[in-house]
């Protein structure tokens, strides 16, 4: 079995990352190297990655965010800023998570569950409230003729229908607390729709 490790995210992984959201997101428009850097310049705490065999597998990319400066149907450019992590705020109380990615030929390795393990135990260290998070719903494009995105989630929800993220993310404690549209255009498979989810900390 192969061994998986997670650990922060280091100035010279940011060229093995940028490949890696290239094999991830094909389609759309990968990260950037100036916004990775930029991520390492305001919270590298945040910054994670999966290594496998001394190759990074996975990424996890995070902000500190206050809620109440957002509203629900805001898109993933106003809460990340554009994907530059700018508006990261050390005085919220909620951890926003901006990516979790892992290479197409890794993943069911596990290593989606220790970058979301190790999100939480960055909500322990750092006495968060939550995770909040705009959910891709991957699946929906191939029943938006039959059905709108909030019938979709509430199916997913109750264990009807699989979609590639959202089932994941509900098995890891997360819950939906609201379906919002144009959240991110460039991602056609969601028709830009997303979910966002809450994850509390007890």
């Amino acid at each position: 079995m192969i061994e998986i490790s997670v650990r922060n995210t280091r100035r010279e992984d940011v060229p093995e990352v940028v490949e890696l959201g290239r094999h991830v997101y094909p389609r759309m428009s990968p990260w950037r190297e100036e916004q990775i850097l930029s991520h390492l310049s305001v919270f590298p705490e945040g910054q994670l990655v999966a290594v496998a065999e001394g190759e990074i597998v996975g990424m996890a990319a995070s902000l500190i965010v206050t809620w109440d400066d957002y509203d629900f149907d805001q898109s993933w450019r106003g809460f990340t800023a554009g994907g530059m992590f700018t508006n990261h705020d050390p005085r919220g109380r909620t951890l926003y998570g901006a990516e979790v990615m892992v290479h197409p030929g890794r993943q069911r390795m596990g290593s989606g569950r220790l970058l979301y393990a190790a999100r939480r135990q960055i909500v322990d260290d750092l006495d968060l409230a939550r995770i909040r998070a705009g959910a891709r719903i991957p699946g929906y494009r191939e029943v938006a003729d039959r059905m709108s995105p909030e019938e979709y989630v509430e199916r997913v929800v109750a264990g009807e229908i699989r979609d590639p993220t959202l089932s994941f993310q509900l098995s890891e404690g997360f819950r939906v607390i609201a379906v919002v549209e144009d959240y991110l255009e460039a991602d056609r498979a969601s028709l830009g729709h997303a979910v966002i989810i809450e994850w509390v900390r007890k």
